[in-house]
């Protein structure tokens, strides 16, 4: 098992989804705890605003805009990182969209653009980051997933299939990532503030601020922990929930969350 922890002494970090909500957060915290930190995504304009905010900080952010569904661009990015940055020690791979997902308006679109951004958007950036971290002998790398990946959730067909798949790719790596030396972690927030969260057609309970939910990934990043979890007074039902049969699920996830009762979607 690794038990590498990265620190700003031993490179740099990258943050992909950077413009807003947790990522941006993160990329802050990370920066007045003295890392450099590259802040990946499509907004340039948003990332050099993040960037001049960091001039105060005892590290640094650097804009390093980019759609992570472009697989050559986040490979090159990678490499940059690696070649100017002091070496990439810190990877966290949290670009993503909700797209909520009605049963009665189903469209391949939906789904599509969900996969692409993230699922396959963490695995542009994760390849070439491991191969980076592989030479050296040690790295770090988080995910973000989310709580929505332990069960089926009203609205999150889409969104959820990707966390689910999150969390397996997560726990299948690190069978092989501990050989050399990178560790590989999982974060599953509950319900946080932010534009994608704004989209839930039902009540969140639990809701915490993207500063505070940043807050706590930090650090988790530092703990030996594989999932980064909060919070755990709900997260921990919603995982407990799984051992449920069936019928209990379904019926308690539709009184938690009033779905039976809400008319359905038109287009």
């Amino acid at each position: 098992m690794s038990s590498y922890t990265a620190t700003p002494s031993d490179g740099s970090a990258w943050v992909t989804g950077a413009s807003s909500g947790i990522g941006r957060d993160l990329a802050l915290k990370l920066a007045r705890e003295g890392y450099t930190v590259y802040a990946t995504a499509r907004s340039e304009d948003a990332l050099q605003e993040l960037a001049r905010e960091s001039g105060t900080l005892k590290g640094e952010i650097r804009a390093a805009p980019g759609d992570v569904t472009d697989e050559q661009a986040m490979a090159e990015l990678a490499g940059l990182i690696d070649a100017v940055g002091n070496g990439l020690a810190l990877a966290v791979f949290n670009a993503g969209v909700y797209l909520p997902v009605h049963g009665e308006t189903l469209k391949v679109a939906d789904f599509d653009k969900s996969f692409a951004v993230n699922l396959s958007g963490v695995v542009n950036g994760l390849v070439p980051a491991v191969a980076r971290m592989k030479v050296r002998g040690r790295g770090q790398i988080a995910i973000v997933s989310s709580v929505t990946g332990y069960g089926g959730m009203p609205t999150s067909a889409a969104y959820g299939a990707t966390k689910a798949a999150l969390i397996n790719m997560a726990e299948s790596l690190k069978f092989d990532l501990d050989k050399f030396g990178v560790r590989i972690q999982v974060i599953n927030p509950g319900f946080v503030d932010t534009p994608a969260t704004a989209d839930n057609a039902f009540e969140m309970p639990a809701l915490l601020q993207p500063e505070e939910a940043a807050r706590r990934i930090a650090e988790g990043l530092k703990s030996t922990s594989f999932e980064i979890t909060f919070p755990r007074r709900f997260t921990y039902v919603l995982k407990a929930l799984q051992f449920l049969p069936y019928p209990a699920y379904f019926a308690l996830m539709n009184a938690a969350t009033g779905w039976k009762k809400r008319p359905l979607e038109t287009e």
